[in-house]
């Protein structure tokens, strides 16, 4: 385990230059001092707000009684029990707790619970950090000087294509005006880390839409996607159409279509509800996927391209139709 000092809790964007301050996420940095670098993580404004607070110079005394984990230290102390350390042992979309040893009266006792807690409580106790050897070299950047922010806000999450808003309408189904009205997202740039958020990569070119691996091997998976109202969709079968050419397909690339009540997240294994994938590499070929539509209100179609792993797609031709 390698022991790292809580350098930074920052809030993003922050300040907006215009008299506003927004916060979206944190970024924390994690800096391991004798090895000259650093973590990055970025935790949303709900679970990082306890220790942005507690790290902030400007912090007012009142404020600062109302973050729990201060409550909580004090309960600890109040039964006799100390928090001894705080060890992080995985980092991922699915991993983001941590190992807050304590002890008591009962002996030396270990609780799991979420990173941005576990962080918290390290924070408020005065409690030593530890990270996995193998998650520092990983994750870790090498950091020169005293900057510790520097090397990771140019990777904060609005350099990335910017997310949609649901449209009435499918548009831009030709890629005429390049890849406006698609987003691309999917669960490589939910590693808490935010280290894989450049393992994808789209562009347009023609009237295609190109979607590739840009590393190696690129985490979880990507998809180029839109997202409309179901309007006149309601209460039949929609059909999502397109021709598809895939090249060096090392795992699954294909149509996506996926009808919800909102905005949704995929998980790790499940790009959409119904998919028409194929792997390897193969010419032009025309492929279409369905769904019913329920006969609901605020009910939105997410539709596209996917890949997981490595290679690449290629989309022309799309069509989002009502299956007569």
């Amino acid at each position: 385990m390698t022991p790292v000092r809580i350098a930074h809790a920052e809030p993003r964007p922050g300040d907006l230059g215009d008299g506003r301050f927004a916060v979206n996420q944190i970024l924390v940095v994690l800096a391991d001092d004798t090895g000259h670098r650093a973590v990055p993580l970025w935790l949303n404004s709900t679970d990082g707000g306890s220790l942005w607070r507690l790290l902030s110079p400007q912090a007012q005394e009142a404020a600062m009684e109302r973050i729990p984990e201060q409550l909580t230290d004090r309960l600890l102390r109040a039964a006799g029990t100390t928090v001894t350390g705080v060890d992080i042992d995985e980092l991922g979309p699915g991993v983001t707790a941590a190992r807050i040893a304590v002890t008591g009266p009962g002996g030396a006792q270990q609780v799991t619970a979420r990173l941005a807690d576990g962080l918290s409580l390290a924070a408020v106790a005065g409690a030593p950090v530890r990270v996995a050897d193998t998650v520092m070299d990983q994750l870790a950047v090498p950091v020169e000087g005293d900057d510790l922010l520097a090397p990771f806000l140019p990777t904060a999450p609005a350099a990335r294509i910017p997310g949609r808003r649901p449209r009435h309408q499918p548009g831009n189904l030709a890629f005429t005006d390049g890849l406006d009205q698609w987003e691309l997202t999917g669960s490589y740039l939910r590693h808490v880390s935010d280290s894989h958020w450049k393992d994808y990569s789209c562009t347009a070119e023609g009237h295609s839409a190109i979607l590739r691996s840009a590393v190696p091997e690129p985490y979880g998976f990507a998809v180029l996607r839109q997202m409309t109202f179901a309007g006149d969709y309601r209460g039949g079968t929609v059909v999502f159409r397109g021709e598809l050419r895939t090249t060096d397909v090392a795992d699954q690339a294909g149509l996506f279509l996926r009808v919800s009540r909102g905005p949704v997240r995929a998980r790790r294994d499940d790009p959409g509800n119904h998919l028409a994938d194929v792997t390897g590499s193969a010419g032009w070929a025309r492929h279409e996927v369905t769904a019913e539509v329920p006969d609901e209100e605020s009910l939105i179609i997410h539709f596209g391209i996917f890949l997981i792993g490595r290679g690449q797609i290629e989309l022309r031709d799309a069509d989002l139709a009502r299956q007569a």
